[in-house]
């Protein structure tokens, strides 16, 4: 469908965004449309709802709604804007790497404007000023009209709750049921957002130091969690001062954090943890090149470029940045001592510090001034979403929420965790209306 690039323009320049439907075979049981956004920013729906069906999204799901993906402006197929990053270019990703000392965001500053200088010399015809959360929000409401319902429901997880919570927010009388998980706690992904991904790893390293410490004799990481916790401050020092096989310190300790996503991944990184101890190239070299969250390490830099411009765009544009290197570095060292593991990553410097353009339009303001529709929810552990992001959320939309607390780990909790509870829950909220009267904490399930 066809869209403004500027909706203070309406009649200019417009952009075709790319979307996907997986239809209700049940014509007779459909309420409307689910739009769905897994997160990012520059992350696809695309396939999000052939993927929901594959995780086995109850059927109730799929014949009260159309489940609706799409690129997101300035992504894949909906207008992509591109800063170039090209393979061996010394930006690892759209986490800020590990700095050790002051020095380290001086060095990541340079690297930071150059990246924000970069970007801006491939914005040649004037579209990275329009990505942003609002314009994608109201987006959302343009697909809801185009397909003729007089609201729509949503479903939107990480990122996703931000763009979630912007929706609802900015069309409260278009929005139908709202289901926002592993959440950001605002509507824009902000420097205190990024920095909280510190806190969410020291919540839920602990799981895997657990789940490591009982394969001791599988992988040698530690007979204890502490053990555990003590090999990966060895490990990362080490690197530090002598990387291996191209990675350093900050791949590590990045390669670690993607690791927490969910427990399906503990194997890999347990193996990574194994591999570099053991000095084994050849295994190294494989794990890195599947691990989530370090395609640089491995000279994939090139086929991420598009998402991680988004994500900075996105990102540098909804809000303002701190501009002054010594906030960072300050930061930086607070972090590294208040967050061991990852403070002092997510506390440096981004693009965003650079970023030549200004917000477009003030930050969407949370709008508790509407129906109760807003179902939240969220592991007690989440690496990059931490529970404080869910609560947030629910102090801030006040009588409009409710809070489902899941007592688990990893990052995504409606079909994506697992959990009966949060299943039955969201599931009796989508299909039936059901909004729990107060909130709810789900026990783990097996």
């Amino acid at each position: 469908m066809t869209v403004p690039l500027d909706y203070d323009d309406p009649d200019g320049t417009q952009i075709d965004l790319m979307v996907s439907r997986l239809a209700s075979e049940h014509p007779q049981k459909r309420r409307g449309v689910l739009l769905l956004n897994p997160g990012g920013p520059g992350g696809s729906a695309l396939t999000m709802p052939a993927g929901l069906a594959d995780l086995g999204i109850p059927s109730k799901v799929l014949d009260t709604y159309d489940l609706i993906g799409m690129d997101t402006r300035g992504f894949g197929h909906s207008a992509p804007i591109d800063c170039k990053f090209t393979v061996g270019q010394d930006y690892i990703g759209n986490v800020p790497p590990y700095a050790v000392d002051n020095a380290a965001v001086v060095k990541q500053a340079e690297i930071a404007k150059g990246v924000a200088e970069q970007c801006a010399a491939n914005d040649t015809d004037g579209r990275m000023a329009h990505i942003t959360t609002a314009n994608t929000a109201r987006d959302l409401d343009r697909i809801r009209a185009a397909l003729g319902e007089e609201k729509a429901s949503y479903f939107g997880l990480s990122y996703g709750s931000a763009l979630g919570a912007a929706y609802a927010s900015m069309f409260p009388d278009t929005t139908d049921r709202i289901l926002i998980d592993s959440n950001l706690g605002d509507t824009s992904l902000d420097r205190a957002g990024i920095r909280r991904y510190a806190l969410g790893m020291e919540e839920t390293f602990p799981d895997f130091a657990k789940w490591a410490a009982a394969r001791n004799d599988a992988y040698g990481l530690g007979r204890t969690p502490e053990e555990v916790r003590d090999m990966y401050f060895t490990l990362a020092e080490q690197l530090d001062e002598k990387p291996v096989f191209g990675i350093d310190g900050r791949l590590f300790r990045l390669a670690t954090f993607g690791g927490l996503y969910a427990e399906r991944r503990y194997g890999q990184t347990a193996q990574l943890w194994e591999a570099i101890k053991d000095a084994d190239e050849t295994a190294v070299k494989r794990l890195m090149a599947a691990t989530p969250g370090a395609p640089a390490a491995v000279g994939e830099a090139a086929s991420y470029s598009n998402s991680w411009s988004v994500f900075l765009t996105v990102t540098c544009n909804d809000v303002e940045w701190p501009t002054d290197v010594r906030a960072y570095q300050r930061s930086v060292a607070a972090d590294r001592e208040k967050y061991p593991l990852f403070g002092a990553a997510t506390a440096n410097i981004l693009p965003c510090a650079f970023w030549p353009l200004a917000p477009s339009e003030p930050q969407v303001k949370i709008n508790d001034d509407g129906p109760t529709n807003i179902l939240i929810m969220q592991n007690r552990h989440d690496p990059v979403t931490p529970l404080l992001g869910g609560q947030l959320f629910r102090k801030k939309f006040t009588d409009r929420s409710r809070l489902v607390t899941v007592d688990g780990s990893g990052h995504g909790v409606y079909v994506y965790g697992g959990n009966a509870c949060a299943l039955n829950v969201g599931t009796a909220w989508l299909v039936d209306g059901a909004m729990p009267e107060k909130d709810v904490k789900c026990r783990a399930s097996a």
